[in-house]
C-alpha cells in the first residue's frame, strides 16, 4: 500500500513539469505492458516506467520532455532517458501495439489501471 501511494505523490509532483501531448501523439496515452516492460502515459505527459531485466529492474517516473520523430525524452534537467521506438502505437487485429527499446508492448487500457 505505502508503494502505491508513494507512486501517485510522485506522479502528481512529477506532473507539474510535465508538457501535455502534442495532438499528434495522442495515440501514445494510455498503459502498455508486455511481461518484462510496463509503460504508463497520461495525457498531461506524465511518464512511469519500469522493465524487469537480467534478475533486475528499472524504473523511472518522470514528465515526457519532448519527442524526437517517433522517440520520446522522459527527466528533468540533465538527467533524461530516451526511449527509442521503433514502431509507434499502431492498431493490429484491434489491439493497439507499438515496439519501444525492442520490446513490443501492447495497450491495455487509456487511463491507469493498477500499474
Amino acid at each position: 500500500m505505502n508503494k502505491l501511494l508513494s507512486f501517485f505523490i510522485l506522479i502528481l509532483l512529477l506532473s507539474g513539469c510535465a508538457k501535455p501531448l502534442p495532438e499528434d501523439k495522442l495515440d501514445y496515452v494510455g498503459e502498455w505492458q508486455s511481461s518484462e516492460m510496463g509503460l504508463l502515459i497520461l495525457d498531461d505527459g506524465t511518464v512511469a516506467y519500469k522493465r524487469l531485466k537480467g534478475g533486475g529492474s528499472t524504473s523511472i517516473n518522470g514528465p515526457l520532455q519532448e519527442f524526437i520523430g517517433d522517440d520520446f525524452v522522459v527527466g528533468v534537467l540533465f538527467m533524461t532517458t530516451t526511449f527509442d521506438v521503433s514502431e509507434p502505437p499502431h492498431e493490429v487485429d484491434g489491439s493497439w501495439k507499438m515496439t519501444v527499446d525492442g520490446v513490443r508492448l501492447t495497450k491495455v487500457s487509456e487511463e491507469y489501471s493498477e500499474y
